[in-house]
């Protein structure tokens, strides 16, 4: 347990960062989880939409520090040869 006050508004801080973060990941997984089920059902067109909306989320998870930056690459790069794929 946090014992000084620089400790215990350390733990606080902490709380609401997690928190903050946590809503972030959730919603980029949602945007990744549309992509996927667009390609899973073979519409190129909604497959090329969901991919052009997820693309700025996952680089703002980079810039706030949420996701890895080569994580964010390595998504990206896989899901636009799927959607590609798609014809």
């Amino acid at each position: 347990m946090a014992n000084t006050p620089q400790s215990k508004k350390r733990a606080r801080q902490n709380e609401r960062r997690f928190a903050v973060n946590k809503a972030r990941r959730s919603r980029i997984r949602t945007f990744l989880r549309k992509v996927e089920e667009a390609i899973a059902s073979g519409d190129s067109a909604a497959a090329k939409a969901a991919l052009q909306t997820a693309q700025p989320e996952l680089m703002r998870g980079v810039t706030k520090g949420v996701l890895h930056k080569n994580t964010v690459a390595r998504k990206m790069s896989r899901l636009s040869s799927r959607v590609k794929a798609l014809g």
